[in-house]
């Protein structure tokens, strides 16, 4: 089998309800529409935690929340837990990131051979909820529509200055892979953070959408007591009578997330324009770690199973995987083993097959279990009879199912009307999670012990677990332990021209 290069192109907080079928046609994004166009496409793709570390850690790892341990955004993935980066190194691949993966805890590597970027948020556990505190709101930490509020224009940002890093370090990583120095095949993963909150774009992206007929969500804000009991959670967890919104911040937001979608879209014209000029081929797969509502309901952000929070894009471009569109519901569970496979690597133990297997319509499985709920969620999705299905089940909370296909939107809980998909999602919900009791016995434990050591850490000299990437400067350019013919000769690409 001729193993393939690899590039994994992940974004943060993207929903998958502007991907249809690649993206829709008002988005200003010419790569990801060319991508697309030559992607296998994924339009009902769901991620297995609708939050950072945990989507992640289960994107890595092709692993639940609940066998991951990664519950929240300051839970640690245990070093010896096998990732994509692990099994594709041990088929001989060289493994390389470029970028955020919310790694927590003092592996910061999980596989990879190196990491260019240090990550955009704290690798310690600082960020831990606690259970044993219901309602309690930590600011510091905690999302706040202020981002909402502060929508808007500017040239330079934290998230712009990192991201504006992670496109240059990975231009530069292809440029060096391009030298043929290793000759091993490649799996670069590179992600932004971007289009994630707070809602500010840069002018050229921002002007983009000045006559966006978009900018408003499709289902308005409904009044708080009409929501669930976690989505009322949600929006007391975000603070959201702490800022009165006006029409023209949600209008501004959205054009400010659409922005940023062109901004990520030329970065990755960036990345793929180096691949054309060195001549390098691969295997392209582009994902987002979970959506965002959006306003969608009045909600925001993510942290919910909802379409918009739940629903990501997933392109994959390989010449082993026909170009079109793929309706059935799948997982970014799916990424590890899809990898190991396009790889001829060693299969993961996964909760979910590869997507170049035939697929058989297996239930979509998510977890959450983290901020804004007080026991853990769970959520089927699965085709019954021609008709999607979406079951929302939580111990503290009465169960919710949603007819996707009639109600995209989700207008509609129907749990106490549909009795026979009910039924049928139940009896499975209970073949997948037989103990929820001891599900939300874990994650109290887990918190537990890791607000114990981020307290008892703060206290004395600082040993920092962010990642430091490497910086050699003995053997960059020229050196005088370096002939300088064969340096110049050997970092050219290409040679003879």
């Amino acid at each position: 089998m001729t193993r393939r290069n690899i590039l994994v192109i992940m974004v943060d907080q993207l929903t998958g309800t502007l991907f249809p079928d690649g993206p829709v046609d008002w988005l200003h994004v010419p790569h990801l529409r060319a991508l697309a166009a030559r992607s296998t496409r994924y339009a009902n793709a769901y991620c297995p935690s609708p939050l950072c570390a945990p989507a992640r850690a289960s994107f890595m790892t092709g692993q639940l929340p609940s066998r991951t341990g990664v519950f929240d955004n300051a839970a640690e993935l245990p070093a010896a837990t096998p990732t994509f980066a692990h099994y594709l190194r041990a088929a001989g691949y060289q493994t390389a990131l470029a970028g955020k993966m919310h790694f927590v805890g003092p592996d910061q590597l999980h596989g990879f051979e190196e990491r260019l970027t240090t990550d955009i948020y704290p690798a310690d556990f600082g960020w831990t909820p606690d259970y044993r505190k219901p309602g309690e709101r930590i600011d510091w930490w905690y999302h706040n529509m202020g981002s909402v509020k502060g929508a808007g224009v500017a040239e330079i940002t934290n998230q712009l200055e990192y991201d504006d890093a992670v496109a240059f370090q990975a231009t530069a990583k292809l440029y060096d892979l391009a030298r043929g120095h290793d000759p091993r095949p490649w799996c670069l993963t590179v992600s932004f953070t971007h289009p994630h909150d707070p809602f500010v774009a840069r002018r050229k992206y921002w002007d983009l959408y000045e006559d966006c007929a978009h900018l408003l969500p499709e289902t308005g804000a409904i009044p708080y007591a009409a929501h669930d009991p976690h989505s009322r959670r949600l929006m007391d967890a975000c603070d959201w009578q702490g800022l009165d919104l006006t029409e023209d911040d949600i209008r501004r937001s959205r054009r400010a997330y659409f922005a940023n979608i062109s901004y990520i879209d030329g970065k990755i014209g960036e990345i793929l324009a180096v691949m054309d000029a060195t001549r390098q081929d691969a295997t392209v797969l582009f994902l987002a770690d979970h959506g965002e509502m959006l306003g969608e309901l009045g909600l925001w952000f993510k942290m919910s199973f909802r379409e918009g929070s739940a629903r990501v894009p997933l392109m994959i471009a390989s010449p082993t995987m026909a170009p079109g569109l793929v309706t059935t519901p799948v997982s970014t569970l799916s990424v590890a083993p899809t990898l190991a496979a396009l790889a001829g690597a060693t299969p993961p133990d996964a909760d979910a097959r590869a997507l170049t297997e035939a697929l058989p319509g297996l239930p979509v499985r998510m977890e959450y279990a983290a901020e804004g709920t007080v026991a853990p969620m769970v959520s089927l999705v699965h085709d019954l009879d021609g008709t999607q299905w979406k079951l929302i089940l939580c111990p503290a909370d009465p169960p919710q199912l949603f007819n996707l296909t009639q109600d995209p939107r989700e207008r509609t809980n129907r749990a106490d009307t549909d009795a026979k998909p009910f039924a049928a999602l139940m009896a499975l919900a209970h073949q997948y999670w037989p103990d929820l009791p001891a599900f939300d016995a874990a994650v109290r434990a887990s918190q537990s012990r890791r607000l114990t050591v981020y307290e008892a850490l703060r206290k004395g000299s600082y040993a920092p677990w962010d990642h430091e990437p490497r910086q050699d400067a003995s053997s960059h350019f020229m050196r005088n332990h370096m002939d300088l013919n064969i340096v110049e000769t050997a970092q050219r690409f290409p040679r003879g021209e």
